[in-house]
């Protein structure tokens, strides 16, 4: 249940507000579509559903989106410059990697054993509907390859993240060696963060009516119909996708930190309902930096690596859907993979985390190098596209909760959390977008001086 209040002058929460709007667009979007009042053409769907509804989510979508690449960029050379120590930037950055990598491997594994003892998809005999044609992910070579921009405006504009990350860290890194001198150009940098930070608190407050419009929006177009004709597969990958967010990732967190798990999934809950929505970790990457370091008390410097890099490489959620998918569709099709089959696919959901880390539609990238990998047919992703959507959803909330659940652990062991924050329920729970009249008459004085 959502606590509506969270401080002493009655303001409702962001989380109790955002998970009102997810409910009531649930309701509406399913009303609509249960009823049939959203048919091709209609009023409904012209002007409502693919009207209203389309283009205030889109709108904030975008809103969303814009504040990616300021806010990485800034926050990292920030969190770099805070650091102060190359040697701690490397640990940070390899406890990161490995324990991305480590999850991804633990999700994919929980998937396949679970999926291979529920017998999902045996005898079902099914023709697929939808064609798929698989896109081609670049070799890890090229990646490794692509992540030095040779322009690095061009890797801004364009929102290449693991590109944006070396750069931002390399200008940190070399703001360090220039020192004292650098000094004024640190002071903007910090100065631009923290406005990029405000602008996410303004554009947070449009957020509840954002959220209702882009799941009513969903549930009207695809309502549950489609979950009937895929009901093991739909069932089954939601399990495992609970069991990883409730209790592996709770796990981790417990036995590396020692933290309240309670706490923590408390404070993560509107940064889980931003990526349901969003169905997109780097949609959502300003809402799960601000949660993980003004929520959970991760300091700047490392949440301002690891939120960004998990968003990149981070991808539980996915690996699950490769490791249910994958025996779903073996079983349809009579393949017997065995386990060397198994161990091909945990090997290679692991390396295509990596490998195709910022291709648009990544899950269906994976999934069909996978299947090509394993022999499976490439038309049976055809099978599932329906349900997939809704589903993505579902597997962002996920993949975000590990990017905050890796963050804390990372800080915790460099020394970077502040556990006071962590343990207080109301901290940065609240958005405050108050204006300043009296800073705001200093600054229209100086820029007329």
């Amino acid at each position: 249940m959502v606590n509506a209040k969270t401080n002493g002058d009655g303001k409702m929460s962001l989380t109790a507000k955002v998970v009102i709007g997810l409910v009531a667009g649930i309701i509406l979007g399913l009303a609509i579509n249960i009823f049939g009042l959203n048919p091709a053409g209609g009023f409904v769907d012209t002007y409502i559903t693919n009207g209203l509804f389309h283009v205030v989510g889109k709108m904030f979508v975008n809103a969303l989106k814009m504040m990616v690449v300021p806010l990485v960029l800034f926050s990292l050379i920030c969190g770099v410059c805070g650091i102060g120590d190359i040697k701690m930037l490397g640990r940070v950055g390899s406890k990161s990697f490995g324990l991305y990598l480590l999850t991804t491997a633990i999700a994919i594994a929980l998937a396949i054993g679970v999926s291979a003892l529920s017998g999902i998809g045996s005898g079902m005999n099914m023709v697929a509907d939808v064609a798929f044609t698989g896109k081609d992910a670049p070799p890890l070579s090229q990646v490794l390859i692509d992540i030095i921009p040779n322009n690095p405006v061009s890797a801004l504009s364009e929102g290449e993240m693991l590109q944006i990350i070396f750069f931002a860290i390399l200008m940190g890194v070399c703001i360090l060696m220039v020192g004292k001198p650098a000094k004024k150009v640190v002071e903007l940098i910090e100065v631009l963060n923290e406005v990029m930070m405000k602008m996410v608190t303004v554009i947070m407050e449009i957020a509840p009516y954002a959220v209702f419009c882009l799941i009513a929006k969903a549930m009207a177009s695809l309502g549950l119909a489609l979950f009937a004709e895929l009901i093991g597969y739909v069932v089954v990958l939601i399990g495992v996708l609970m069991i990883h967010l409730f209790v592996v990732l709770p796990t981790f967190l417990k036995v590396f930190t020692g933290l309240n798990i309670m706490t923590f999934m408390k404070k993560v809950r509107s940064m889980q309902v931003f990526a349901f929505s969003t169905a997109s970790s780097n949609a959502t990457i300003p809402v799960t930096l601000r949660t993980v370091t003004q929520r959970l008390g991760v300091k700047n410097s490392v949440g301002s690596f690891t939120v960004p890099f998990g968003a990149t490489i981070n991808m539980d959620g996915t690996a699950i859907m490769q490791g249910v998918a994958t025996v779903f569709i073996a079983n349809i099709y009579g393949v017997d993979l065995g386990i060397a089959g198994y161990l091909t696919v945990i090997v290679m959901a692991v390396l295509a985390s990596i490998g195709t880390a910022g291709v648009p539609g990544v899950g269906l990238i994976m999934l069909s190098m996978v299947f090509a990998q394993v022999g499976l047919p490439l038309e049976g992703i055809g099978l599932i596209l329906g349900v997939d959507r809704l589903l993505d959803m579902v597997r962002t909330a996920v993949n975000v909760t590990g990017d905050a659940t890796v963050s804390c652990i990372v800080a915790k062991s460099e020394g970077k959390l502040d556990e006071s924050v962590f343990n207080d329920p109301n901290a940065g729970a609240v958005f405050d977008v108050e204006i300043d009249h009296d800073a705001e008459k200093e600054l229209a004085s100086a820029a007329k001086d």
